[in-house]
């Protein structure tokens, strides 16, 4: 990884506005996707922060019309074609740090949604303590259709959805609106956008670091938005009922009795959704948030730590680097996955994406150590 230029010191804009650290993420054109630059910049102000008592909270927000559309991936592939797959390593190494450290972090972090939050920007807000949301935000995990996974902490906060909502989200990538976040628990708060600077304003002045304080002010500029008569929320039943299922094989087997039964667009475009996704990441990711259910939120990271570098070597697939093509590259939308379907994708073909990387010099994923005085909500995620 080279010395930051002047170029990538403003990818992230620090400000200190009374007793708030405000950081903004500025990759506008790029809808702010998380360079290398930026992810070790946010992990250097978080940890300085929380050491520093003048420093009451954390205010995360994007410039544009994004949050964060997720990670620079088409950067990690192009280090990766270009030599050696570790330069990806190291950049989710230091995303995953960040996702760690925010999920346990001893002072509030208020994510301002306003806008595209995918993959990545995700994994800056979604661990945190507040989430607010406005008639802007679209949320996404697209990365089954890309050959990767939903990672960045998402085995935990997916997993922790009522019912199998988030098996739905996460294998799909479905859309989600503010009012379905909100509904789900993605979200804690909607406030319409034009009272985003009255809300910054008077998070500022905020003068502890109590949640309950930070949360009354928010509440105070919050409002409560109806789900749409088509929203993927009104479908529970059905998404329970399918994305329970033990196998993807069966999860789709599940969806099609559904369409002979109804006549439903919902039901065939999902079915669509998930036969143009990577088998091999599918059959991942079931597995993945199955087991996450049951761990902590660094456990979940040392999983997907494990199942990211076994993506980035290529020894077991090259899906991610043909999903990239395909979606990022060329551009044609018509990757060819290989293995090309789920009946060829074993169960020690998955297996293998859980077990440690056999190579030289790599290691498990590692956090810092906590210390014992953190809030309550974050000892619970331990």
């Amino acid at each position: 990884m080279t010395s930051p230029s002047k170029l990538d010191e403003d990818q992230v804009v620090v400000e200190r506005k009374l007793s708030a650290r405000v950081l903004t993420l500025n990759r506008p054109k790029q809808l702010n996707a998380l360079s290398y630059y930026m992810v070790s910049k946010l992990l250097e102000i978080f940890h300085d922060d929380e050491g520093n008592s003048d420093v009451k909270l954390v205010v995360v927000k994007g410039n544009g019309r994004a949050f964060c559309a997720g990670g620079d991936v088409a950067a990690v592939v192009r280090d990766a074609r270009g030599g050696d797959w570790r330069f990806g390593a190291i950049f989710f190494d230091t995303e995953y740090k960040l996702n760690y450290l925010m999920a346990t972090y001893s002072k509030p972090q208020v994510s301002i949604l306003n806008g595209i939050v995918m993959g990545g920007g995700a994994g800056a807000s979604m661990h945190g303590r507040f989430r607010v949301v406005t008639e802007n935000t679209v949320f996404a995990m697209p990365e089954t259709a890309l050959g990767l996974f939903p990672d960045v902490g998402a085995s935990y906060f997916l997993s922790r959805l009522a019912g199998f909502f988030g098996e739905y989200v996460g294998l799909t990538g479905a859309r989600l609106d503010a009012a379905e976040m909100l509904a789900c628990g993605l979200a804690t708060h909607f406030v319409p956008s034009s009272k985003l600077s009255l809300l910054e304003e008077s998070l500022c002045k905020v003068e502890n670091n109590d949640p309950v304080v930070v949360s009354a002010i928010i509440d105070k500029y919050s409002e409560q938005p109806s789900l749409k008569a088509d929203s993927v929320y009104h479908r529970m039943d059905i998404i329970n009922r399918c994305f329970s299922r033990k196998t993807m094989e069966e999860i789709l087997s599940s969806l099609e009795t559904e369409a002979t039964s109804k006549a439903n667009n919902w039901i065939s475009s999902t079915l669509e959704t998930l036969k143009k996704a990577s088998p091999t990441s599918l059959k991942v990711f079931l597995r993945l948030i199955r087991e996450g259910r049951l761990l902590g939120v660094g456990q979940c990271l040392v999983l997907e730590y494990r199942i990211v570098c076994h993506i980035l070597r290529g020894h077991h697939s090259k899906d991610f680097y043909e999903g990239c093509r395909a979606i990022l590259i060329d551009k044609d939308r018509k990757p060819k996955w290989e293995p090309s379907k789920l009946e060829f994708v074993s169960d020690s073909d998955v297996d293998l994406y859980f077990s440690k990387v056999n190579a030289e010099g790599w290691k498990d994923l590692e956090f810092p150590k906590r210390f014992n005085n953190l809030p309550a909500h974050a000892i619970s995620k331990l």
